[in-house]
């Protein structure tokens, strides 16, 4: 498993993780995806898989990196300190990795929730702050309304046949060094066994590709997302075949030539 720099922070994670959104898959997709390197797991206080991902990672949580988030509705400043709480309790855990502001809320000034971010990294109770769901404006915002921290990633939808950040927040975040963590990177299974891309020469070229390669058309797909300089991926499955497929998708790297290919019949 290729691993890339988390922001500025020189802390290293896998390339591809472990999304849990939706997911019922128990304890063995996951165990199974760390033992293959995929060791930065991400959940959420909204996706009732902590307690999963803490059983999990049981016995080899120093060797793990632990991503969640607070809901958009907890951004008040005693609310945030509470949902960490919660989620360390839920996931048994010390500290959390990565804690993540899962959508932004305009009702709340964004002041007062990084502060609250802020002071929980002061506390030893989270090691880095991220966000998610923000737009280029609100994630500057975000960024500006810190006084001792940075913002070192910013989770958003990012696929083949969704490449909306590429008009402004992903040359931002690139610029910037703040790492896009690639939600829904398979869209929804609409990239893995049987690919469906809005343009038939998008799938087309997918599916040459993965012939090419002798990878599967999943494993294209999400290599060509990490193929993007500062982004990881992290795709979820509640089966052990799936996980290894999708490991499978680090550890090489598609030409050039492929890669503009499909950027050209899927854009």
């Amino acid at each position: 498993m290729e691993l890339k720099e988390l922001g500025k922070t020189g802390v290293k994670v896998s390339e591809i993780g472990l999304g849990t959104w939706r997911y019922s898959g128990g304890v063995e997709p996951l165990r199974r995806g760390i033992s293959l390197g995929a060791t930065f797991i991400d959940t959420a206080e909204m996706y009732n898989t902590e307690g999963v991902v803490g059983e999990a990672v049981r016995g080899r949580r120093d060797s793990v990196f632990i991503a969640t988030k607070v809901l958009g509705s907890h951004l008040r400043y005693d609310d945030v300190i509470n949902a960490a709480n919660n989620s360390l309790r839920r996931l048994g855990a010390d500290c959390i990795d990565l804690y993540q502001i899962h959508w932004p809320n305009s009702r709340v000034p964004i002041g007062e929730t990084m502060r609250a971010m802020e002071d929980l990294v002061d506390m030893g109770k989270v090691r880095f702050i991220g966000v998610s769901n923000f737009s280029t404006r609100e994630l500057q915002e975000a960024q500006a309304a810190m006084k001792k921290h940075e913002i070192v990633s910013n989770q958003v939808l990012y696929n083949l046949a969704d490449r909306e950040i590429e008009r402004d927040l992903l040359p931002y975040c690139q610029r910037n060094k703040v790492t896009v963590i690639a939600y829904t990177p398979l869209a929804s299974g609409s990239l893995a066994s049987r690919p469906r891309l809005r343009r038939k020469q998008g799938t087309a070229v997918l599916e040459r590709i993965a012939q090419e390669t002798g990878k599967t058309v999943a494993q294209v797909a999400l290599n060509w997302c990490i193929s993007r300089e500062s982004v990881i991926a992290i795709p979820k499955s509640n089966r052990v075949e799936r996980v290894v497929e999708n490991c499978g998708a680090s550890g090489w790297r598609l030409s050039s030539e492929q890669v503009e290919a499909l950027d050209r019949a899927s854009g």
